[in-house]
């Protein structure tokens, strides 16, 4: 089982997977064609036995990040299983540190993904991350299709 998680893409149309283990794959593309730079990074690969993964991000946006709205929907087997957004920076006392970063700067963070305290039964999972500069949701920032395979039942 693989316990660290790496991935770079900066290349359009480029997909591939990032985290493959006995009970877990992970793969990614872009919503769209353009060019992007994101390196990401999580442990462990694995759904079993863990109730956090711990993750790290850099990226180098588009665009100035004075807004940043996010909206994050999960499919399971072809049925919206979750559906979240949030407005990460408004421009007022914003509390997350890519919040006022300009376009094209290096943003570097980490942070743990709690909600593995979700059992996720064995299935197929589409994941589309959505970063947009606006609230109408209107000027898209960047865009991530993940694919999740669980391969075994939690239960």
């Amino acid at each position: 089982m693989f316990e660290f998680v790496f991935f770079i893409l900066f290349t359009p149309g480029v997909s591939g997977f990032f985290c493959t283990s006995s009970d877990l794959e992970l793969s990614y593309t872009f919503c769209d064609s353009s060019a992007h730079y994101f390196k990401f990074n999580v442990t462990p690969c694995s759904m079993l036995n863990k109730s956090v993964w711990h993750a790290a991000v850099t990226w180098i946006p588009k665009s100035d990040v004075a807004f940043l709205k996010i909206v994050f929907t999960v499919w399971y087997e072809g049925a919206r299983a979750l559906y979240w957004r949030e407005v990460l920076c408004s421009g007022n006392d914003d509390a997350y540190s890519l919040c006022g970063r300009l376009k094209g700067e290096t943003i570097e963070t980490e942070f743990d993904i709690k909600g593995k305290r979700t059992l996720f039964p064995k299935g197929y999972y589409t994941v589309v991350l959505q970063a947009f500069s606006d609230d109408s949701e209107q000027n898209i920032i960047t865009c991530l299709n993940f694919t999740m395979i669980v391969k075994q039942d939690p239960f």
